[in-house]
């Protein structure tokens, strides 16, 4: 494969959900999403365990697993092939995997009954039992992108853990994949509700498949996952969760939004066109939460504020996003909120101390922190910010830096593969 067609299929991936999704490519126009097709002799079977149905309380309660679909049986030499195309350090590939949807019973942000989906991924081959990965991953706009929408670039990280030997539940989380609703985008409590219930699922289905699951789970993502990881970590930590942390790896999350990524948005660190397509997902989605305004155009220009909230009701691509918003935070919002961003108050503050805690406990597991110091989309001061809160409660979180040519990319391709080889260690 070709450099080009290497640094292609990385912004593919990118721009389906890895978090630095608008990117630079507006200028010269997107290219189009790439689905990787499924291998022959994949299964297409559907294994139902009980009918969809519109909430928690009909199926039990949280956790419950609902129904459980094939989707996919990969070789050793076709993982190692998918991961190829990004670019990913393969070497720790030792079995083919199965990968399956999972729809199962959870709450939303109100607590109310739903309905959620996630990608779980067994290992073809391995110990009869097995230990569990929860791998979170970054923001994805449209439904489709999240791990159990499609046989697309999301699957990766976790194909790559389940191909070491570990059981790997992902989440979609609420309002993606097949769930109802919009996604409540950065809301980091219902993301934890909605990945402790696909653990629980997961297990049940684990059970069922006759690969039965331990208690231990290794919690790691990517971005906007890598904060839910550690918000995720201190609730297993949690007296009577029913599993238990053995370690985080959380890679290039924003732990930091009011010190690190606000600022980073304001004063430069992100890049322009990918500060707006946050700001934009983030202020929409979260005025659902933390009413911010009453009206789009109390916070955005026109003609933008027509069209922010449905551009991100979930149907629509990328590209199609990028092409309705601005190309910087200055053309997207009013003077007055552009000034909130910079120092954010009221309705704004709140929403962002309310998801601004995920470092702020004392795991007993052990942490590791990675990041690169080019990331223009999540800046490194997150993680900085991150491990000294951790040090403020005694923990001594290493900092793994991928280097000054790291961006937010390259620091999830150098990362993840770490992650799994320091798993191994820890068996």
């Amino acid at each position: 494969m070709t450099t080009q067609q290497k640094q292609s299929n990385r912004g593919q991936w990118l721009r389906r959900g890895a978090a630095a999704v608008a990117l630079a490519a507006v200028p010269g126009g997107l290219a189009a999403p790439v689905a990787l097709a499924a291998p022959a002799g994949s299964p297409a079977s559907v294994e139902s365990t009980a009918s969809v149905a519109s909430g928690a309380s009909a199926h039990g309660g949280r956790g419950q697993l609902i129904s459980l679909t094939a989707l996919e049986r990969l070789a050793p030499a076709d993982v190692t092939a998918r991961l190829a195309t990004l670019g990913f350090d393969a070497s720790t590939v030792r079995y083919g995997v199965t990968a399956y949807r999972l729809t199962y019973a959870t709450v939303d942000p109100q607590g109310r009954p739903t309905t959620a989906t996630g990608l779980f991924v067994l290992p073809r081959g391995g110990p009869h039992r097995l230990d569990l990965v929860s791998d979170t991953h970054g923001t994805v706009a449209t439904r489709d992108d999240a791990p159990s929408g499609g046989p697309g670039d999301n699957r990766l990280t976790p194909y790559l853990h389940s191909s070491a030997g570990r059981a790997v539940a992902a989440p979609d989380y609420l309002g993606l994949g097949g769930g109802p609703g919009a996604h409540p985008y950065m809301d980091t409590r219902s993301s934890v509700t909605a990945s402790v219930d696909m653990l629980k699922a997961a297990r049940t289905a684990a059970d069922r498949l006759g690969r039965p699951v331990t208690r231990d789970v290794y919690a790691t993502g990517f971005s906007q996952g890598a904060q839910v990881s550690m918000a995720l970590g201190r609730e297993l930590s949690r007296p009577g969760s029913g599993f238990r942390l053995r370690a985080l790896a959380p890679i290039a999350g924003p732990y930091d939004l009011d010190g690190s990524e606000l600022p980073g948005i304001t004063d430069g660190r992100v890049a322009p066109h990918t500060a707006v397509f946050y700001l934009t997902y983030f202020l929409t989605a979260q005025n659902r939460l933390h009413p911010l305004y009453a009206d789009p155009a109390e916070a955005f220009r026109a003609p933008y504020a027509q069209a922010v909230e449905s551009l991100f009701d979930g149907s629509h691509t990328t590209e199609e996003i990028v092409a309705g918003l601005p190309a910087s935070p200055q053309e997207l919002l009013t003077p007055d909120w552009y000034e909130n961003i910079r120092a954010p108050r009221g309705a704004l503050r709140t929403a962002l101390k309310v998801n601004d805690d995920a470092c702020d406990w004392k795991p007993a597991a052990p942490v590791r922190l990675y990041g690169g110091t080019a990331d223009t989309d999540v800046p490194f001061d997150n993680t900085l910010a991150c491990a000294a809160d951790l040090a403020r409660h005694g923990v001594r979180a290493k900092v793994v830096d991928q280097g000054a040519d790291a961006d937010h990319f390259t620091s999830a391709i150098r990362s993840a593969p770490q992650a799994v080889r320091w798993f191994d260690s820890l068996r």
